[in-house]
């Protein structure tokens, strides 16, 4: 690797997450190579990473041939295999997780949007995936939707570690943190510990395909750092807030940012651009695959955002000028995350079925 600048930006303060989970990964070796080499310290999935990786190859064949022989199917199915999977990447993060105090070290798994618009079944899956994976470094992810903020708020106050997913606006991310606190303060006044882990998940590149076509060549590429930039000031005010502090008084630890789908998607821009341009001590970038290789190959050291955000004001009001109405953009682009994350689960569901078909 021709690069320093993983292990560099580890040392500023940020963790780098692998976005990507696959029996390969485990079994080749190369995860625990990342973790060595390219200071990868977590792991984050979602049902397309499993989608690709069960549909397209024969990695899983023999493990779900075995499961189906247990009467497994469907959903049951798919939880089997990605706790397999995550409670393996999990051990090889323990070390890191035990190392950082329990800051770090962490890997995640999403529940079943099935249940999005139903509270007590998603927090009730939320708690039987972590007991069934057993791992003290293992997220639940939650899209924090409007339906799914009391979800957070009830899973959090159930004691379960929750990384909040969906998430693009700053306005998103306070409510995330607020349905966070509110689960901690409910522990808190029942005299329940507050130590209960969480991340809020913040898309970056998804801001800046729908407004390239509507800004000045010169504003490609801003907008989606900017948003990170602003919500990553709203951070560092609720972490240093009276309110917090109150919770920390009582062994409450802060739900740290987490900038997702950091992987460039314009191909004319840089292939690290979201890794570089937001280097915030005390957060998270999860990153695909293809950008983590990138960066430890041709990435820049990195400068510290600032704590006011620097220039992220001054960026979203040149995009209002543009006409950009930026609130209607970050529920639009919730929204559609939220369909896609449902489209993303059938057709993970659809591949089980065909490969058991295929494996029967």
């Amino acid at each position: 690797m021709a690069s320093d600048a993983p292990k560099a930006l580890n040392k500023l303060g940020q963790s780098l997450w692998l976005d990507n989970i696959t029996r390969d990964l485990l079994d080749s070796g190369t995860l625990k190579r990342y973790i060595d080499e390219l200071s990868v310290t977590g792991l984050t999935s979602n049902p397309t990473i499993f989608d690709n990786a069960i549909s397209r190859s024969s990695w899983y064949d023999a493990e779900i041939g075995r499961q189906l022989k247990h009467g497994k199917s469907g959903e049951g199915l798919f939880f089997t295999l990605a706790i397999q999977d995550l409670t393996r990447a999990a051990d090889l993060f323990l070390p890191v997780y035990e190392r950082s105090g329990t800051v770090d070290g962490f890997v995640s798994l999403e529940v079943s949007p099935v249940f999005a618009y139903d509270t007590k079944a998603t927090v009730e899956q939320a708690k039987s995936l972590h007991k069934l994976a057993n791992r003290p470094n293992l997220f639940i992810k939650i899209p924090g939707t409007p339906e799914g903020l009391p979800a957070i708020e009830d899973t959090i106050f159930a004691g379960v570690p929750v990384n909040v997913t969906l998430l693009f606006s700053t306005d998103q991310y306070k409510a995330a943190a607020e349905a966070y606190m509110k689960g901690l303060e409910r522990r808190v006044a029942a005299g329940l510990s507050a130590d209960v882990r969480s991340v809020a998940s913040l898309f970056v590149s998804r801001w800046d395909g729908p407004v390239a076509g509507k800004v000045p060549a010169e504003m490609r590429n801003t907008l989606g750092i900017a948003v990170s930039k602003q919500a990553y000031k709203a951070y560092r005010d609720i972490v240093e807030s009276d309110r917090f502090q109150r919770l920390e008084n009582c062994g409450a630890r802060p739900q740290r940012l987490l900038f997702a789908s950091t992987g460039t998607k314009d191909k004319a821009a840089s292939d690290t651009l979201y890794i570089a341009g937001l280097a915030a001590p005390n957060t998270v970038n999860t990153m695909p695959e293809a950008t983590l290789l990138a960066f430890a190959d041709h990435g820049a050291t990195a400068v510290a955002l600032p704590r006011d955000g620097g220039d992220a004001e001054a960026v979203l009001a040149k995009h209002l000028d543009a006409g950009i109405d930026l609130t209607a953009l970050s529920t639009q682009l919730q929204s559609d995350g939220a369909k896609g994350f449902v489209k993303s689960w059938n057709e993970l569901l659809a591949a089980i079925e065909s490969k058991s078909k295929a494996l029967t």
